[in-house]
């Protein structure tokens, strides 16, 4: 499994970064996974499909902001929108059942929220990271 070793000077840059404003069209976007499966839909950055947003309430629910910050930059726990380019889905899972005890990460194998909305929660990160998804609160995509 790969490990993101960060720094003082790296976490201050990688905030700066993620504070800008990205502009998003207002077309949906979607990204694929391998299988050219959708992981995720986003419109205007903030409006998602409902397993993205089931995955966006399981991070806020379970505090994950304590440790990965609010715009999951980083605080005591990596930056997430770093760590989620390199990560597979496939170690993700591992990571959030198991956790990272001697990094402080507790698994959250006994969650039932966590068992039902992982897939959504690595789709809403990975969102995140790929600068499609803005930080704050989403809001499910209009079916009109």
């Amino acid at each position: 499994m790969r490990h993101i070793v960060g720094s003082l000077p790296l976490l201050a840059s990688l905030l700066a970064i993620s504070t800008g404003v990205c502009s998003e069209a207002a077309a949906p976007s979607s990204a694929t996974t391998e299988g050219d499966e959708a992981l995720y839909t986003v419109q205007d950055g903030n409006q998602v499909d409902e397993k993205t947003l089931n995955g966006w309430r399981t991070w806020r629910a379970l505090a994950c902001e304590r440790c990965h910050g609010a715009a999951q930059e980083g605080l005591v726990g990596p930056s997430l929108l770093e760590s989620l380019k390199y990560l597979t889905k496939e170690e993700f899972h591992e990571v959030m059942m198991n956790g990272r005890i001697e990094k402080g990460m507790p698994p959250f194998n006994t969650s039932q929220m966590m068992q039902k909305n992982w897939e959504g929660l690595y789709a809403y990160l990975k969102g995140r990271s790929d600068g499609k998804i803005k930080p704050g609160r989403l809001t499910a995509i209009d079916k009109q």
